[in-house]
């Protein structure tokens, strides 16, 4: 079994820890501030894992980031709201011949959703009186607004239709995750859904991602993973 590090143990790391046997990881490191195996990720707490899963929070990821690439340890992060960072820590991950997967949402769903948000746009580009709107719902406890997966969905289809789109963000109760992109005009009304009924689909993803990426140098998304396994065309 391959050997696995978790980053983190909030709702998503539990969740990446209760499906790792079935993916074929042992997991070797359970690292959180409050808690687990240690408080901090060093060369030493990753107990020779070959991959790491991170789920923390946006001031602690760049640096979990750059210990791991330090160590040799290719990581997987679902972590958002570090994106002011993300060009410093991308760079430092090639200079030491790290390895990096970043995704603001690892549900495959999403990802395959996102190609039928920019087939949309495309579409809608001439159509005339439309106006375009994302509309954003997570848990309560969700800390960044608006979320990491509403701002790559509004940039694919920004980039099809040529102009912004703006986002409003719900935060309340448990609600794992939905993202609507509605087209309106006056007398009809376009609406494109994608619903998370349960955590373990980002799980599953992130577990998926973290095994194609053992032994890989570089920086990736869930996209290359996709194409590479025969999911999405190059």
């Amino acid at each position: 079994m391959r050997r696995l590090a978790i980053v983190g143990l909030g709702k998503m790391g539990r969740a990446v820890e209760a499906l790792a046997a079935t993916h074929g990881f042992q997991v070797v490191a359970r690292i959180d501030r409050a808690g687990g195996d240690a408080t901090e990720v060093t060369s030493e707490t990753l107990n020779g894992a070959e991959v790491a899963v991170e789920f923390t929070s946006p001031e602690s990821a760049p640096e979990n980031i750059r210990v791991a690439a330090a160590a040799r340890c290719p990581i997987v992060v679902g972590t958002t709201g570090w994106d002011e960072r993300r060009p410093e820590v991308e760079a430092f991950v090639n200079q030491v011949g790290g390895a990096l997967l970043a995704a603001p949402n690892f549900s495959l769903g999403v990802a395959a959703f996102t190609l039928t948000v920019e087939a949309a746009a495309r579409a809608m580009r001439a159509a005339p009186g439309f106006d375009v709107h994302l509309i954003e719902t997570h848990h309560a406890q969700k800390k960044d607004a608006p979320s990491g997966t509403a701002i790559a969905l509004a940039r694919a289809a920004a980039a099809q239709l040529g102009r912004d789109i703006p986002i409003t963000s719900v935060r309340t109760g448990s609600v794992p995750g939905i993202h609507e992109l509605i087209f309106d005009a006056q007398f009809e009304q376009i609406r494109l859904v994608h619903t998370a009924r349960d955590r373990r689909v980002f799980a599953e993803g992130a577990l998926l991602a973290a095994a194609w990426l053992v032994g890989r140098r570089g920086i990736f998304t869930l996209r290359d993973v996709l194409t590479d396994t025969g999911g999405f065309p190059a």
